[in-house]
């Protein structure tokens, strides 16, 4: 079969042992809704009152001294008296009744009906008139009571009825709703597993081309795909099919994106679940969805099983009796066994996406149940150009649009922000009424991610204004004189976000590795802010909170972790298992230590950036009474102002030795997940 014709539409179907049977055709409820309906009917059809007229007592009286009254019916319960005329006195009524239906009903109808006001005194009335009048026949009269027995019968059938219909319908929900007993989500079926299969006839509109910036990723799932439709290949060798593999990588890179796309292009059974599907209020129902899961994969053989955030019950066992859980516990030891159960050519793949590695037991990670880790981190420029490609496919985009240079505008961007950057730039032109989304769009869509939504509302005195436009523009200036500081992209003192009454935008260079230098002109360049205020306004504001932030972070990085100091030494005191732990890996003595000598980095840190502010003061000055005009600035009219930047861009060649700029991999480690932005608060 060809590959388009294995994405031929079909209908997502649940996994499940009985979801090929058919629905019964007849409903249980149709039973119950045919008795009541009987049942209602039986009250309300009777012979007595078929076609009866209703006339006054007066006209009752005068067809009595007539002679044409044959007998009466008293319904005593409801004071209703039914009238029943002789046969040879019934033409004389023609004009009252229908005559044709008196003899289809052989006389068991009565033609004339009348209401009391009660039984008792009808009788009494009824005997007082025969006795004044002699000369007429009395007539019999039957008292009846209709209806008591229905009632009785109602009062015992309708509460059996009521109690039937409730517990039929609890027990259809607890068995899943249509289909009896075999819906996957009914209580009797809790420990079924609930995993999706796409087969080879389901449409899955994602493919390997949705996916852009994950080259290598890709290619490894391609790998993994022909191991199940070509085993031999592999196997002749002696080797053996890989049992699992776990995509890392931070959150939004598209590790979920890539299984569905493996999903689209394999030709092969593939299961998908999240790791919380396993998770229930009842002890034990996570293991047995464990072993319904794998049973179902053993009889699609050979299949892919993808579990998504598998951090939910594959963190690392023992570590914190306090904060234990035995139902997960439970679950991933089911896992485990059944990973590891299976024969080497059983042709079942595990897939499983994280976020967070470092939580995991290390007995899922051993070789023979995920042999392989597939890293996937947040693009390079390249990547991010294709990524931007991808979702610039359904926008109308105006010729000026650089794809290239939006790429290069957005170090750090996973692809999940980059989606976000694409379609707020979409909103934002339609906002404006445009025909086609522009680059100043896209700019404003940059701009509202990294700093959040312009605050155009807000009111800011012109003395904070004033302090807000110096302490960005202490910013700016260090980035310009400092060499290894990143360069500037954009200084603004628009409010924006929370809290954010300004921010300078950087673009890092890319490179995976920071030398002691590097690290300390950031540390300068995040000072410059607060430097700034002191020098020209003698005093300090509340402003550098973030920046104190991400300096207090960067300089306990360089003492603790990367052994960036002489007398720390050395050691690192990082230990990603022990995160949870209350214990410090190092001595009172120690800890004390790396207090001072982080204050000191910091301190040396500040006077070098009062000194190089304190002699750019003019610059800073031109800088800060431009922002204020402007209120925004680019890196263009910074040049323009005090001239071009002393340290010159590195550029990158990239594979095709074309330069591609100085823009890419975000901001050093320790600082991975703040896009680079410098923030004033």
């Amino acid at each position: 079969m060809s590959q388009d014709e294995s994405r031929q539409q079909a209908p997502r179907r649940p996994v499940d042992g009985n979801s090929d049977k058919k629905s019964p055709k007849f409903n249980i409820y149709w039973i119950w809704a045919i008795i009541f309906i009987i049942l209602v009917g039986i009250r309300f059809i009777s012979p007595f009152n078929a076609d009866a007229k209703t006339i006054n007592e007066l006209e009752f009286y005068s067809m009595l001294e007539k002679g044409h009254v044959e007998k009466l019916v008293t319904v005593t319960n409801k004071n209703l008296v039914r009238v029943y005329i002789k046969k040879d006195a019934l033409q004389s009524y023609s004009d009252k009744i229908d005559l044709k239906s008196v003899e289809a009903s052989g006389g068991r109808a009565p033609q004339f009906e009348f209401k009391v006001f009660k039984s008792e005194e009808f009788d009494k009335q009824l005997k007082t008139f025969f006795t004044e009048h002699p000369t007429v026949t009395a007539v019999p009269n039957d008292p009846i009571q209709e209806g008591e027995w229905f009632g009785s019968i109602l009062q015992f059938i309708l509460p059996l009825v009521i109690i039937v219909f409730i517990w039929v319908l609890l027990m259809r929900k607890m068995s899943g709703g249509a289909g009896g007993g075999n819906g996957p989500g009914g209580i009797f079926n809790i420990g079924k597993s609930k995993a999706t299969l796409f087969d080879k006839g389901t449409k899955v509109n994602i493919t390997f081309a949705d996916v852009a910036g994950l080259d290598e990723a890709k290619i490894e799932v391609m790998e993994i795909v022909d191991f199940l439709k070509n085993p031999k290949k592999y196997t002749a060798l002696g080797g053996k099919i890989p049992k699992g593999a776990l995509l890392v990588g931070p959150p939004g890179t598209g590790k979920t994106l890539l299984a569905k796309a493996m999903a689209g292009e394999a030709q092969v059974p593939f299961f998908s679940m999240s790791g919380s599907d396993f998770v229930e209020l009842f002890v034990g129902v996570g293991a047995s969805r464990v072993r319904d899961l794998f049973k179902q994969a053993r009889e699609k053989a050979p299949c892919i099983i993808f579990i998504d955030e598998i951090d939910a019950i594959g963190r690392a066992r023992g570590k914190n009796s306090m904060m234990s859980n035995d139902e997960r516990e439970s679950t991933l030891n089911q896992m485990l066994v059944e990973m590891d159960g299976f024969g080497g050519d059983s042709g079942i793949i595990v897939l499983a996406a994280t976020n967070r590695p470092d939580v995991l037991d290390s007995a899922l990670l051993r070789p023979g149940r995920f042999d392989r880790q597939i890293s996937i981190d947040k693009p390079d420029v390249k990547g991010r150009e294709s990524i931007f490609n991808v979702h610039l496919k359904n926008i109308k985009i105006s010729e000026k649009v650089d794809v290239h240079k939006l790429a290069e505008q957005t170090p750090g961007f996973a692809g999940a922000d980059i989606a976000n950057i694409c379609n707020e730039a979409a909103l934002i032109a339609a906002r404006k009424g445009k025909s086609s989304v522009e680059m100043s769009d896209f700019q404003d869509a940059v701009d509202r991610v990294i700093g959040g939504l312009e605050k155009k509302n807000k009111i800011i005195s012109p003395e904070e204004k004033k302090i807000i436009a110096y302490h960005e523009a202490g910013h700016a200036i260090c980035g310009w004189y400092l060499e290894h500081a990143y360069p500037l992209l954009k200084v603004t003192i628009v409010p924006r976000g929370v809290a954010a009454l300004g921010y300078a935008q950087y673009t890092p260079k890319e490179q995976y590795l920071y030398d002691t230098d590097q690290l300390i002109d950031q540390i300068c360049m995040t000072l410059g802010g607060r430097a700034s205020e002191e020098i020209f306004f003698g005093k300090i504001s509340t402003g550098a909170q973030n920046d104190l932030q991400q300096i207090t972070r960067m300089a306990y990085s360089m003492v603790t972790i990367y052994g960036m100091n002489n007398k720390v030494g050395n050691v690192s005191f990082y230990d990603p298992s022990q995160e949870s732990s209350f214990t410090k890996p190092y001595s009172e003595e120690t800890s004390k230590l790396i207090d001072e000598e982080v204050r000191k980095l910091i301190d040396a840190a500040y006077e070098r950036t009062k000194n190089l502010l304190t002699e750019k003061k003019e610059q800073v000055a031109k800088l800060a009474e431009e922002l204020l005009d402007k209120e925004v600035l680019f890196q263009s009219d910074v040049e323009a102002l005090i001239g071009k930047r002393p340290y010159g861009e590195k550029k990158i060649i990239d594979d095709e030795h074309h330069e591609t700029g100085s823009i890419s991999e975000g901001v050093p480690p320790f600082d991975s997940n703040v896009h680079p932005a410098s923030k004033s608060e």
